[in-house]
């Protein structure tokens, strides 16, 4: 392949880190639900609203907490993403790249694909030495 060619790959990939990036982070607000539904257990009012016994705090305490971990661990993915997109574009750091390549791999459709495809154009040679030159 030429320099153009891997350059060009280069570009989709990292225009594609943006775009998966955008999607992870609008699922990552998803549990907000939870969020809230844990928040109005605590206070009191999920029960009053129902009309039946205050559920256990523990309840409410997990929806809380679960909820808040899946978005901080969303949003903080969604920003590794869009690190390793800008890193891909500058042509910098390929490790990270490469890391997140291999992160991104877990999430299932489309983090499978970018993450596979990713993978394979930072493992050529002339890619490495495009990265090397930067």
């Amino acid at each position: 392949m030429s320099w153009e060619e891997d350059n060009k790959y280069l570009n989709l990939l990292s225009m594609f880190h943006y775009i998966l990036a955008g999607i992870t982070a609008l699922f990552a607000c998803l549990p907000i639900i939870h969020v809230v539904i844990g928040i109005l257990m605590l206070s009191g009012k999920f029960a009053q609203d129902s009309g039946g016994a205050d559920p256990p705090r523990i309840v409410g305490m997990m929806f809380l907490v679960m909820g808040l971990l899946f978005i901080i661990l969303g949003w903080g993915l969604a920003i590794c993403l869009f690190i390793a997109g800008r890193k891909l574009k500058n042509r910098r750091n390929r490790i990270f790249c490469l890391v997140v390549a291999g992160i991104e791999c877990v999430f299932m459709p489309l983090g499978t694909v970018l993450g596979v495809f990713t993978l394979i154009v930072l493992s050529k040679d002339s890619v490495k030495e495009i990265f090397d030159r930067q």
